[in-house]
């Protein structure tokens, strides 16, 4: 996990939703802005994946951003904040393994079609007759 906290910037506002008059006064929420085309942790493939996996978190000047405003300090969500951030740019970062296509072997295909002709008989075996 690459530590690019240096590039990030911070915005503060008031916290939406419960908490009385310490919502009105403090502004505890924390968004933190992360302009990925101008890191210079990260190569230009990294750079590709990480606008490409999180274009619905980027704004259209380029900037990753992400608002915290779970906890009542605003220490406690730039803290937050920070470690979501590294933990999504980093699951951008990973690259799924393609998969092999497999064929059944003869032996799952006979187990399959013998627990078939069970289940088959098991029902014919219930109707009803005279």
């Amino acid at each position: 996990m690459k530590d690019f906290t240096k590039e990030l910037s911070f915005k503060t506002s008031r916290s939406s939703g419960a908490g009385g008059q310490n919502v009105n006064k403090v502004e505890t929420s924390v968004t933190v802005l992360w302009k990925v085309s101008d890191s210079e942790f990260f190569s230009d493939e990294q750079k590709y994946l990480i606008s490409h996996k999180l274009k619905n978190r980027i704004n259209v000047e380029g900037f990753l951003f992400l608002t915290v405003s779970e906890s009542r300090t605003q220490l406690m969500n730039k803290t937050k904040a920070i470690g979501k951030i590294l933990e999504i740019v980093d699951k951008a970062l990973i690259i799924p393994k393609k998969r092999v296509a497999t064929k059944p072997s003869k032996s799952q295909k006979q187990k399959r079609l013998d627990t078939k002709k069970k289940i088959s008989e098991k029902k014919e075996n219930r109707k009803y007759r005279y």
